[in-house]
């Protein structure tokens, strides 16, 4: 019998986790990362571990700042945001995850053992209590809190 390659097996479990789950993201993810191991592209995994993060979070801003780019948020829009106590709560909010958010990345740089966890976490949201996957950076983050690292 052939050596068989954990990293691999691992690998397409969370994929079949991710299909099951209907975790699009997840499954890609993994399916690239598959891709990228199983083929000569095996040597940009220094430099996805070393850009990755930082490529999809300027992706997500760019998404986020979208609606205020094609004028569907005008700044008349954006200015109303301070006199609404919603919006002022949204606002706190979303400084604490922002900040939540640094922490996690700085815990998920020092203590990569706890990717893991946080996509098995986020697997078990999305396939068992409806969740959607855009929190592993806050999740870490809450996690750097409950375990004292910065």
């Amino acid at each position: 019998m052939p050596n068989i390659d954990p990293t691999l097996i691992v690998l397409l479990v969370l994929a079949g986790l991710g299909i099951l789950s209907h975790n699009n993201t997840v499954t890609i993810a993994i399916l690239v990362l598959l891709i990228l191991r199983l083929t000569p592209l095996e040597a940009a995994f220094p430099a996805v571990q070393k850009y990755g993060l930082t490529i999809g979070i300027t992706i997500l801003t760019i998404a986020v700042m979208a609606p205020l780019a094609n004028g569907k948020m005008t700044p008349a829009m954006l200015m109303q945001v301070f006199v609404n106590w919603k919006s002022l709560t949204a606002i706190i909010i979303g400084i604490a995850v922002a900040w939540l958010g640094g922490r996690g990345v700085t815990l998920m740089a020092s203590q990569p053992s706890i990717v893991a966890g946080l996509l098995v976490g986020t697997i078990i949201g999305v396939a068992f209590f409806k969740g959607v996957p855009v929190g592993p950076l806050i999740a870490a983050g809450m996690v750097s809190l409950i375990i004292g690292k910065t």
